[in-house]
C-alpha cells in the first residue's frame, strides 16, 4: 500500500532512502528529507506491507509527470516487483500522467517502466 509522507514518518523515511547508494551521507539524507517536507512539487511515498514499511518512492511533479527522484526497497524483499507495485499504485493515484526518470534512477527505472505500462495497457 502507498502511503504519502508526513513528518512522523522521517526515520522510517530516512531509514529507507539510506539503501541507496547516493543517500548514505547524513547530511546529504537530511537534506533530502527537508526537500521532500518543504518544496511543493516533492513528494514522497512509503510502502507498506502487512506492519512493515519496505519501499519509498520520491517524485519531482512537472506538469502531471512524475520524475522518480528516489526509489528503492529493503534488500530483504528485493526481486519480488515491490518497485514495480510502487509505480503502478503511483500512477493509479491519478496525480501523474507519466513516470520518468532522473539521472540517477534512470537505469532501474528503464527496466520497469515497461512492466508497468504494459500492466497498465492489460487494465
Amino acid at each position: 500500500m502507498l502511503i504519502r509522507y508526513k513528518k512522523s514518518f522521517e526515520k522510517i523515511a530516512m531509514g529507507l532512502l539510506s539503501f541507496m547508494p547516493q543517500e548514505k551521507d547524513v547530511k546529504r539524507l537530511m537534506e533530502t528529507i527537508h526537500a521532500y517536507e518543504e518544496e511543493e512539487n516533492w513528494h514522497l511515498y512509503l510502502w507498506k506491507k502487512d506492519e512493515e514499511y519496505i519501499g519509498i518512492v520520491g517524485v519531482l511533479e512537472k506538469d502531471s509527470v512524475a520524475i522518480i527522484q528516489h526509489i528503492t526497497v529493503v534488500p530483504s524483499y528485493r526481486g519480488e516487483g515491490v518497485a514495480i507495485a510502487m509505480l503502478k499504485a503511483l500512477l493509479k493515484t491519478g496525480q501523474f500522467k507519466e513516470l520518468k526518470a532522473n539521472e540517477e534512477t534512470q537505469p532501474f527505472i528503464e527496466k520497469c517502466l515497461p512492466i508497468v505500462e504494459e500492466a497498465d495497457d492489460n487494465e
